[in-house]
């Protein structure tokens, strides 16, 4: 195979939780440049829309789907939308995450407790267990976790959302064992991304700490999330499973 097909999804299905914005939106739009028809979930189902019309001016098929998924009966709709539409999903990325702010650990609340390990944690859970089952039944397929290097070098301020990305990366270990061998199942480890989130951050000291403690010096562009996720995604990955892929910047 030449490397254009190697990275060729022509024909294929792909769905990504949290596909509206940030890193998700280019692994749409990426996915959708290769020749895949798209799924593309958030809660707000305006921003897939607009995702969607952006995947349709490249000539390709996207279906926007509204999806909490750290509510068990909106990851099931998904599925089920899915399939009901395309009949098979030959990609799924389990992208959607949150890690919301607080004063300190001792005022972390229960209900802020459990919405970051639904989203983060419980949701691909039973996403990846709906759809790799189909996927594993049928024609393979290949399933991408997007997990963080909080997973493994957590602050005190993303406690939660750092264990939650731990018990994902336990998931893409314990699942590319439960698929094999037709469903490959992998996970990009992502640092920090310059992504809309990153307007909440103080970007003055971000860059100063960047450029002593990254060894590339600097935040991640969205865009630099696609080389990784078409890897996993297509064909040039199909002696790869249960791998864990920082794309970080380098180690600190």
């Amino acid at each position: 195979m030449t490397p254009a097909e190697l990275f060729d999804l022509s024909g294929k299905v792909a769905l990504v939780t949290g596909g509206s914005r940030g890193l998700g939106r280019e692994m749409v739009l990426a996915f959708a440049a290769a020749g895949a028809d798209v799924v593309i979930a958030s809660r707000k189902i305006e921003s897939c829309r607009e995702v969607a019309r952006e995947v349709e001016a490249l000539g390709r098929q996207a279906l926007p789907v509204a999806c909490h998924v750290g509510r068990w009966a909106d990851v099931d709709h998904l599925a089920g939308t899915a399939y009901d539409a395309f009949g098979r999903v030959d990609v799924l990325v389990n992208n959607a995450g949150m890690s919301p702010l607080y004063p300190s650990l001792a005022e972390v609340t229960e209900d802020l407790y459990d919405k970051v390990l639904g989203v983060n944690l419980k949701g691909p859970f039973r996403l990846t267990s709906l759809v790799g089952t189909r996927m594993a039944e049928g024609r393979g397929g290949s399933i991408i976790n997007i997990s963080s290097i909080a997973a493994e070098r957590p602050t005190p301020t993303e406690a939660p959302y750092g264990a939650a990305k731990a018990g994902l990366n336990a998931l893409t270990v314990a699942f590319a064992k439960a698929f094999a061998p037709n469903v490959r199942v992998n996970c990009i480890q992502a640092g920090p991304f310059l992504t809309d989130i990153s307007k909440a951050w103080d970007l003055d000291q971000f860059e100063s700490t960047a450029r002593t403690y990254i060894p590339l010096g600097r935040g991640g562009q969205p865009h630099e999330v696609v080389g990784a996720a078409l890897y996993f995604a297509s064909d040039a990955s199909s002696f790869t499973t249960g791998a864990i892929l920082r794309v970080d910047g380098g180690p600190r």
